[in-house]
């Protein structure tokens, strides 16, 4: 299959849930340091932001009035860039909690894992009639081809609205290692719908160019892996989108 020479849509996922300074002194947690990264990010060829909050001892947030105030930021600093929140659990909040901080905040867009939803089966049509009431785009998170079963299921029966058909498929998670490979993405079924990918460890960049030989849209950042292949930690989230679009540049000629 040949690479098309058209880049990708590129989401940046700039620290995630879990990571901090210990793992890498450039991963943002303050919202001074996500509003400068996405800025370097943005000028180094990155369409949009995936945003997670922290509180202020640096722990994963849901809140609200912190959400609100970083989009803010966000929007004035880099109005070019999509910018879409997570609703990620991270093992703490449940799924009630996550409905209130989708009506809460009222994104433009944001990610929302159908596993993690399933969770309180009861409240997933509030969930996702919320998101098309209030015009919030849906980005599902898919952790293997048993979610895309769920999600299926859940569009057959109305749960899911029509027009929610983004998918992120999340290349090993749940591996031993949580070490992604190229092949991790065989196990997903091929879809028509518009899709991303993000991968885990030194291979990222590798999984996201094979998405892109395949009509996909990518997603990177220290979210998934802050060193390249070759064990080098990237000198900060811009770096590993620079040398991520260089490396599909070069393998598009």
């Amino acid at each position: 299959m040949l690479v098309s020479e058209a880049l990708p849509y590129i989401l940046v996922a700039p620290n995630g849930a879990r990571r901090g300074h210990r793992d890498h002194p450039a991963l943002p947690v303050t919202m001074e340091e996500i509003v400068e990264t996405a800025k370097a990010c943005s000028l180094a060829g990155a369409n949009g932001l995936h945003l997670h909050v922290r509180d202020q001892a640096g722990q994963h947030s849901l809140d609200a009035g912190l959400y609100r105030e970083t989009l803010a930021e966000l929007h004035h600093a880099v109005p070019q860039m999509d910018i879409q929140i997570t609703t990620e659990a991270a093992g703490i909040f449940d799924v009630q909690t996550q409905f209130e901080c989708l009506k809460n905040v009222h994104p433009d867009w944001a990610s929302i894992s159908v596993r993690e939803i399933a969770r309180s089966p009861e409240l997933a049509p509030s969930v996702y009639a919320l998101c098309a009431e209030q015009g919030t785009r849906v980005q599902h998170i898919l952790y293997d081809a048993t979610d895309v079963e769920l999600l299926v299921r859940w569009q057959k029966d109305g749960v899911v609205k029509p027009h929610q058909v983004e998918h992120l498929f999340v290349l090993g998670r749940y591996s031993t290692t949580q070490e992604s490979t190229p092949e991790d993405l065989d196990a997903f079924p091929a879809t028509t719908d518009p899709w991303m990918v993000c991968a885990f460890g030194g291979q990222e960049h590798a999984c996201l160019q094979k998405t892109v030989q395949f009509g996909g849209d990518v997603r990177v950042g220290f979210e998934n892996s802050i060193a390249g292949c070759d064990g080098q930690a990237w000198a900060d989230n811009a770096a590993s989108v620079a040398a991520l679009i260089d490396l599909l540049k070069r393998t598009s000629k």
